[in-house]
C-alpha cells in the first residue's frame, strides 16, 4: 500500500476525477483468444478477483480492457459483479470498421462481456491509419453509432488510442470528436510530444499506454539501466517522468498479481519528490548516452530521414536507430529485439520492416539514395548490419492485432 493515497487529476473535458494509475486489461486474462466461458480457471479468475478488491482499497478506480484482449473483458464483466466499487470506472475499445454495422456488433458484445448497462469511457481502438480515422468520423461511420449509445445514456465519453504516426494523431485530436487520447509516450520514446500539446489545447483526457512494457520493458531492465537509475528502479523513474507533466494525466499499469503494482505504489510515494529525482536521473541518462553514441549524433539521427514507405524494402529506418540508441547508450538490447522482431509482422500497429532485406532484396547503394538527405547517409547502412547482428531474429506478430 501506499504511504500517501493515489492522487487523481481532473480527465480534461471529460471532467472525470481520474487516478493517476489506471489498471490495464492486457495481463490479467487467461487467453489471448476470446475463450469460451468453461475453459476460463476459477484459480485465475480468483486472483483477478483479488487484484479488483486491492485496487479498490488503494484508489485504482480506474480500469480499462478491450474487446480483443482475448478473454479480458469476460473475466473482467464476472470480477465486477463480485468485487464491488462505487468509484469505479470502466474503459474499453473497439477498433473502427468499414462496415458501421460490425462496429456496432463488437461494442454489444463488449456491453455483454462486461455486464454492463453502461461503459464510462469507450475509445476507438487504433486510429492508426488515415482511413481509420475517416471510417469513425465521416457520415453515417462508427462515431455515429457510439453518439446514440451516449444519447441512450449507455457510452459516457469516446476517446481514441493510437500507435499512428504524430500528423495523424494531431489530426484526429483536432477533430473535436474525442473527450480523451489514450497514446504512447514515455521517456525513451516522446515523439508524441505534439499531440500532448494538441490535446492541452482542446482539454483533452491524455491516458498513456504501457509506460512499462512498451516504455522499455522495464519489468525487466538492464544492468545498465538499473545502475543509471539507482537507487530507484527504472519503473519509478519512468512513472516519474511520464506524471510530472501535468498534460498527462494518467499511466496504465498492468498486473497479473497485485505485488506487480509496488513499483508503481513506490513512485506515487515520490511524486513530491519528482523535480527534485528527475533531473539528476535524466543528466546520468544523458551522459551515458552521449558517451556511447556521440552528441552529434545524439543531435542529428534522425534528420532528413525517410518513411518507411518511401525507404526501399520498407525499411523502418527511424524506428531502427531509435533501438540502435537505445542498445548502444543505455544496454536495452532485450526490448529492442522484441521491437525488431515485430517490424514486418505486425501490419499498420508496428509498421515497415526491419533491416534483414538490406544486402538481399536491399543494396546499400540503393538504400544510400533514399537516405541523401541524413548528414549519415554513408554510415546508416553499417548501423543497420551491426543492429541486425545483435538483435536481428525471426518476425513475430503484435499480440493483439485488433
Amino acid at each position: 500500500m501506499p504511504l500517501k493515497p493515489i492522487p487523481s487529476r481532473r480527465f480534461g473535458r471529460t471532467e472525470l476525477e481520474m487516478p493517476v494509475l489506471s489498471l490495464g486489461g492486457m495481463r490479467f486474462q487467461q487467453s489471448w483468444e476470446d475463450i469460451d466461458a468453461n475453459k476460463i480457471k476459477s484459480a485465475g479468475q480468483h486472483q483477478l478477483e483479488m487484484i479488483l478488491q486491492q485496487a479498490a482499497e488503494s484508489g485504482l478506480h480506474h480500469i480499462e480492457t478491450a474487446r480483443h484482449y482475448g478473454s479480458s473483458e469476460r473475466q473482467l464483466g464476472w470480477a465486477l459483479q463480485k468485487v464491488k466499487d462505487p468509484k469505479r470506472f470502466i474503459q474499453t475499445k473497439i477498433p473502427p470498421n468499414d462496415d458501421p454495422r460490425v462496429f456496432e456488433a463488437e461494442l454489444n458484445l463488449s456491453f455483454q462481456r462486461l455486464h454492463c448497462e453502461r461503459i464510462d469511457l469507450l475509445a476507438i481502438h487504433g486510429i492508426n491509419l488515415l482511413e481509420h480515422l475517416e471510417q469513425v468520423i465521416r457520415p453515417r461511420g462508427c462515431l455515429e453509432v457510439v453518439r446514440r449509445f451516449q444519447a441512450e445514456g449507455r457510452v459516457g465519453h469516446v476517446g481514441f488510442s493510437t500507435h499512428g504516426p504524430i500528423d495523424l494523431i494531431v489530426k484526429a485530436i483536432e477533430t473535436d470528436s474525442f473527450d480523451y487520447v489514450n497514446l504512447h509516450w514515455y521517456f525513451i520514446s516522446q515523439v508524441n510530444q505534439p499531440a500532448l500539446e494538441s490535446a492541452a489545447r482542446r482539454d483533452l483526457g491524455v491516458f498513456i499506454i504501457s509506460p512499462t512494457d512498451k516504455g522499455g520493458h522495464l519489468h525487466s531492465p538492464s544492468q545498465k539501466l538499473l545502475e543509471l537509475c539507482n537507487p530507484f528502479h527504472p519503473i519509478v523513474f519512468n512513472d516519474l517522468f511520464c506524471l510530472n507533466d501535468p498534460r498527462v494525466h494518467t499511466i496504465s499499469v498492468g498486473a497479473c498479481r497485485f505485488e506487480d503494482f509496488a513499483l508503481h505504489l513506490k513512485a506515487i510515494e515520490l511524486m513530491d519528490r519528482a523535480d527534485e529525482i528527475l533531473p539528476v536521473l535524466q543528466k546520468r541518462l544523458q551522459d551515458a548516452a552521449n558517451l556511447s553514441l556521440g552528441e552529434t549524433w545524439l543531435a542529428t539521427w534522425n534528420v532528413g530521414l525517410p518513411t518507411w514507405d518511401k525507404t526501399p524494402g520498407h525499411i523502418n529506418i527511424p524506428i531502427l536507430l531509435w533501438l540502435h540508441n537505445l542498445v548502444e547508450a543505455w544496454g536495452m538490447d532485450s526490448y529492442a529485439r522484441a521491437r525488431y522482431s515485430l517490424l514486418g509482422g505486425a501490419s499498420h500497429w508496428f509498421p515497415g520492416e526491419n533491416a534483414d532485406c538490406l544486402d538481399m532484396e536491399v543494396s546499400e547503394e540503393v538504400l544510400k539514395k533514399s537516405l541523401c538527405k541524413s548528414p549519415w547517409s554513408d554510415q546508416i547502412p553499417g548501423i543497420l548490419r551491426c543492429l541486425r547482428h545483435k538483435i536481428g531474429g525471426d518476425t513475430q506478430k503484435r499480440l493483439s492485432s485488433a
